[in-house]
């Protein structure tokens, strides 16, 4: 017995060894020996393991014990408590006088590694023989028998088969000799050989005990390092069903109806063969699309949609094969990232030893090769824009365009996103006006078109923002409608797998504010200086959708007072929306970049090149630098931080210390916030005492200030994250939805709260068991209110998609035709009008640019050129009189430059210098003019707003007088 005193055994139990008791103890069997606790308090921790987890209920246990008076004799009782309840190994390792050795240890933890990784195997075990062995050999007492035994009779001999498997890890080091003879007593000589690599009749008996196994497992075990280093099939497998304890699956199905159809030729078995095996409920939701039917595919995030989709294409393409068919697979996503990740994690894996398998993308070299790809290769996976443009290729009669009746099976992966507007939705209309055009063909008797078989694939359906089922359902229906669904397919996993435990904290909103007190009292200086009146509260979205207004409209009219003062406001606006989620620093930081790049505009480094201030723009820089020190001085004071911050880092270091292993993902609303609260992490020592290792994942559009993320970047850090180097991402929506994330167990979504479709994806990547999902906001923010309201959606949603299932294959097939006829209607009538607007585009001649920013006249239409049909630029030499190009830092490339066209008047931004063809060309962008088009004013967003056909660039006449100009004479 230990001689330690009661403080050095609960450091001991509650911080040392914390984390293995989590894993060792079985808390109901042993309260039942424990006496100094009280009955209320053992209640408590038992609705906890039932309504939470065994995990949680342990740490509820060991904190118990630590903050309860102690009577003398209590970790005696503690430890006979253990062993009675047959968790010896987790007493061998509380009581000091019997630790196991180091090695000892090592060796048990890579047996539960190995069990662990062979468990997909191992499940399809006898359970019930397993069972009685190894309780005749004193590897399972009999409160493992019993729970065994239950969980066989009501959920199956593989949901016993987890029960066995989570119990026998629990024991005392030298289980896995017994667990062998147990497998070979019980008939199991093939899990025998994938657990040792050795044959059961090359195991010998030691000293002649048939109860012991001869043949140093751990020895035989080293020698599948290579297995468990590489993605193995098993891992495959598990990589994509989660919660695979939980999942459970009817013992009798044939191995071979789970493995696919069409078994390979040749001797050994195709080592792709055996991977895409699936459990009874996918085997369930993918039977119509075995059986050539369009279905939507609704299952939750992490529970196996890839694989299943992997399953069907499989056979499909076998069954193909064996009718003399051509088969041909598209499987489209609506993002790059996804491209790579279906090709490297599920279908180039498992397919390529029968299919060629190709990827192409926006970013793929491929992508001009599209239609012989498609010609080439079995598979193809790719973003929905590249067969959207290949698909319209061939309708105007183009070169290398493609047909849908090129494919076979068309996979829609996120296909909720089948509405109006959506590229998903283009691409399927054109599938349903080909449908209704052989309806016609077939009554006249007129040759029909092949059109290939649609699978949608969702974890969310939503509700299109509807509050009342009937909405839901029509919103559904129509989704239905697009993909030519006969059939929405779920199932119910509630009683198979745990959903993240849920909490929601909101934080009190500060007491005292100076830092943004300086804010607004700067931006109520500035309003009164523009006389301008705001409809709504500072730092809210609301005033910046007004500010942005009032900028659009004061250039339209030639104000440059409040159009300089509606710029300055949005960024101050913008500062106090992130002191209220991130720092004072990193809101202080935003402005002094901002008034920075401002000051190099007007007082760029070349001498003779300063700009003229107007008085307003004095009275703005003289503001700020008035309150700079101010502001500075109250970014150090930590007291007036926001409180949101503070509850993220309690949440973030509780969830870290109190898991063996945490993985965890923070959403975010901005690019700035996530980059913003990656650095505050990096910055803090208490994370890095906690092992914190955190990196940021955003968007790779450029819409914003914020140096976008490339492909590349995404697949860096999402590399890193599964690996383990990172286990703390910091993301942005970009997170939430398709990305295979390895499995987390801390999901927090920080002051954001957007629909009940975002709310569903970002809960489903907390799938490993165990795991949470936070939401923390601020009192007041509407953040808790907006959750709650998702949750009623969710439940709506469920409710509709039941009512639509419920639903007579006759109302249902009417109702689909209907909102299918609306939905090619819509198209017709959107094209028409789009072809109409094109015939009216105005005359270049009609356009007139003048400079945003100071209002002085820069160009006629008739000087704009486009290059490539994207790029606009000016080449006269007048325009080149009014601009200067400044040099900045190039945020996608540090090393490199980025030459500004600005304006020589007042500094403000018009584009940027582009070399094309060996021809410097300044390239414009439209938001940085006021365009006068026929006397009408305004501003634009983008040139695709603008109806004015330019003409194309006439590289000749530009690159003749270059050469000219350099004295040399181009020879005709």
């Amino acid at each position: 017995m230990s001689t330690y005193s009661d403080e050095t055994l609960l450091w001991l139990i509650g911080d040392c060894f914390r984390n293995k008791l989590r894993n060792l103890i079985q808390v109901e069997p042993v309260l039942d020996y424990i006496h100094f606790i009280e009955r209320d308090k053992k209640d408590v921790i038992l609705n906890k393991a039932k309504s939470e987890s065994n995990h949680r209920a342990v740490d509820m246990l060991i904190d118990t014990i630590i903050a309860m008076p102690r009577r003398a004799g209590w970790f005696r009782e503690f430890l006979n408590a253990l062993m009675m309840a047959g968790c010896k190994y987790a007493a061998r390792i509380v009581d000091s006088d019997e630790n196991s050795s180091p090695d000892m240890d090592a060796e048990n933890d890579y047996c539960v590694q190995l069990i662990n990784l062979l468990a997909p195997s191992l499940v399809r075990m006898k359970t019930a023989d397993v069972c009685l062995v190894g309780y005749a050999l004193d590897i399972l007492n009999a409160d493992d028998k019993e729970n065994i035994e239950a969980e066989t009779r009501n959920r199956g001999n593989m949901s016993g088969a987890r029960v066995l498997l989570r119990r026998i890890v629990q024991k005392p080091p030298g289980w896995f000799s017994t667990f062998l003879e147990v497998l070979r007593k019980t008939g199991h000589p093939d899990l025998i050989r994938e657990l040792t690599g050795t044959p059961p009749s090359e195991l010998t008996c030691v000293n002649g005990n048939e109860n012991q196994i001869q043949g140093t497992p751990i020895g035989n075990l080293n020698g599948l390092d290579h297995a468990i280093s590489t993605p193995t099939e098993i891992e495959l497998y598990c990589s994509d069903v989660s919660h695979e304890e939980d999942l459970d699956q009817d013992e009798d199905v044939d191995s071979a109806e789970a493995g696919g159809h069409g078994a390979a030729d040749g001797a050994a078995a195709d080592a792709g063969e055996a991977d895409i095996a699936l459990w009874d409920y996918q085997m369930e939701v993918a039977k119509p699309a075995l059986q050539g039917k369009n279905v939507i595919i609704s299952l939750p995030t992490g529970s196996g949609k890839t694989r299943v989709a992997l399953h069907i294409t499989k056979d499909h393409l076998d069954h193909r094969k064996q009718q003399g068919l051509p088969g041909k697979v598209a499987v489209l996503v609506n993002r790059v990232v996804l491209v790579e990740q279906h090709y490297n994690k599920e279908f180039s894996k498992l397919l390529k030893h029968r299919y060629c398998v190709e990827r192409i993308s926006g970013e793929s070299k491929l992508k001009l090769a599209f239609s012989e790809m498609v010609k080439t290769n079995d598979v193809i996976i790719c973003t929905d824009m590249i067969l959207e443009n290949f698909l319209a290729r061939a309708m105007s009669e183009e070169d290398n365009g493609i047909n849908l009746s090129d494919f076979s099976l068309i996979i829609i992966d996120e296909c909720h996103h089948t509405q109006k507007g959506d590229v998903y939705q283009q691409i399927l209309i054109r599938y349903l006006t080909q449908k209704f055009k052989n309806e016609k063909n077939r009554k006249e008797r007129k040759p029909e078109l092949p059109l290939p078989q649609i699978l949608g694939l969702t974890a969310s359906l939503g509700v299109g923002g509807a509050s009342q089922t009937e909405k839901a359902q029509e919103h559904i229906l129509r989704i239905c409608a697009n993909l030519d669904a006969s059939a929405i397919m779920t199932a119910d996993l509630s009683d198979r797998t745990k959903g993240p435990f849920k909490k929601v904290k909101m934080a009190s909103r500060r007491q005292q504010d100076p830092f943004g007190d300086v804010i607004r009292e700067i931006m109520k200086s500035i309003e009164e200086h523009a006389r301008l009146r705001p409809s709504a509260e500072p730092g809210t979205q609301c005033y910046e959708l007004w500010v942005v207004d009032q900028e659009k409209q004061a250039a339209r009219e030639g104000d440059q007072r409040i159009r300089v003062c509606s710029k300055h406001l949005r960024q101050y606006n913008e500062a106090l929306v992130q002191s209220n989620t991130i720092r004072m620093a990193d809101a202080f930081g935003l402005l002094h970049k901002f008034y920075k790049e401002e000051y190099q505009k007007k007082y760029p480094t070349e001498e003779g090149e300063r700009v003229r201030l107007t008085d307003t723009e004095k009275f703005l820089f003289k503001l700020f630098q008035d309150k700079k020190q101010n502001l500075r001085d109250l970014v150090n004071q930590p007291q007036f931080e926001n409180r949101a911050l503070a509850l993220l880092r309690e949440t973030i270091l509780h969830e870290f210390t109190s898991r063996n292993k945490a993985r965890g993902i923070i959403f975010t609303e901005t690019r700035l916030s996530a980059i913003a609260l990656h650095h505050w992490i990096q910055q803090n020592d208490k994370f890095e005492e906690a092992e914190v290792r955190s990196s940021y994942l955003i968007g790779g559009g450029d819409q914003s200030a914020v140096r976008p993320m490339t492909s590349r970047d995404k697949d860096i850090v999402l590399g890193k994250f599964r690996s383990g180097e990172i286990n703390l991402l910091v993301a942005t929506t970009v997170a939430e939805e398709g990305l295979d994330i390895e499995e987390c167990n801390v999901v927090i979504r920080y002051c954001l709260v957007t629909n009940e479709i975002a709310m569903i994806q970002a809960r489903g990547r907390g799938r490993a068991e165990d795991s949470s999902y936070i939401v923390i906001g601020v009192e007041g923010s509407g953040v808790s209110e907006r959750e709650r309201v998702n949750e009623s959606r969710e439940k709506i949603m469920t409710k509709a998609i039941q009512r639509v299932q419920q639903m007579s294959q006759k109302e249902y097939q009417e109702k689909v035709k209907t909102y299918q006829l609306e939905a090619i209607l819509e198209k017709k009538c959107r094209t028409r009008r789009s072809e109409e607007k094109k015939k009216k585009k105005k005359d270049p001649s009609s356009v007139r640019l003048r400079c945003r920013g100071c209002e002085q006249a820069v160009s006629p239409g008739t000087d704009v050129e486009v290059i490539s049909g994207a790029h606009h630029v000016i080449m006269t030499d007048d325009f080149k009189k009014k601009f200067r190009v400044l040099k900045t830092k190039n945020q996608t490339l540090p090393q490199a430059e980025t030459k500004v066209v600005a304006c020589k008047g007042c500094g403000h931004n018009w584009g940027f210098m582009m070399c094309h063809r060996g021809i410097d060309c300044p390239c414009i962008n439209i938001p940085g003019f006021v365009v006068s088009v026929n006397g009408d004013v305004g501003t634009f967003d983008s040139w695709t707003d603008l109806d004015v056909e330019f003409p194309a660039f006439d590289y000749f006449s530009h690159a003749s007088r270059f050469m000219f100009d350099s004295d040399e004479e181009i020879s005709s």
